[in-house]
């Protein structure tokens, strides 16, 4: 944990493996914060990507940071972190997150806190996001969120793929089968 990390080391890191993977037909998936990750990663490599998945994510716009755009929750703890002077706000519950109740202690014990400073960086976007023909946002029925549904209904009108699947927040945990039948669908 530092106060180095950035919005741009996540970002780096992930273009980073698709050049040296020599990545190409990504299906590129982000879940809740890694919206922005994605929307970052598409501006570096875009042939490279196919698709792009949102799943009970954020979708960011041009020069929005993660405290713009935060969940209540999410908002809440980045609004305790910086009053404290902490380099990085604890990581929410899996119960909070409504992860089913086999899985939370599973959840509970991979949960690390999250960097402050990703979420006050400013994004730049120049429309690669917009250009990628196969988008789509999943969301997660069990898990109540105004900022996700918002997002929802956004993808949907903007003709994106959508689904909505019975799971907590975690719907790679919750549901993992149909969020695989759902990548392949959009791939």
């Amino acid at each position: 944990m530092s106060p180095a990390i950035t919005l741009e080391t996540h970002i780096n890191d992930i273009v980073n493996v698709i050049k040296w993977e020599d990545a190409s037909d990504v299906v590129l998936c982000g879940h809740s914060y890694g919206g922005f990750v994605i929307s970052g990663v598409v501006e570096r490599v875009p042939a490279a990507v196919r698709s792009l998945v949102f799943v009970d994510a954020l979708v960011p716009r041009d020069g929005q940071n993660g405290l713009d755009v935060a969940t209540p929750m999410g908002r809440d703890g980045l609004n305790q972190a910086l009053k404290n002077g902490a380099i990085s706000r604890p990581a929410p519950s899996a119960a909070v997150l409504n992860v089913n109740e086999n899985d939370r202690a599973w959840v509970d014990g991979k949960m690390t806190p999250q960097p402050v400073r990703v979420s006050l960086d400013p994004i730049r976007l120049t429309g690669a996001r917009e250009r990628i023909a196969r988008r789509a946002y999943v969301r997660s029925r069990n898990y109540a969120d105004p900022t996700f549904d918002k997002y929802f209904e956004e993808a949907a009108a903007a003709g994106w793929r959508t689904y909505s699947v019975a799971s907590g927040h975690d719907v790679m945990v919750d549901a993992p089968d149909r969020l695989t039948e759902i990548l392949l669908d959009v791939a």
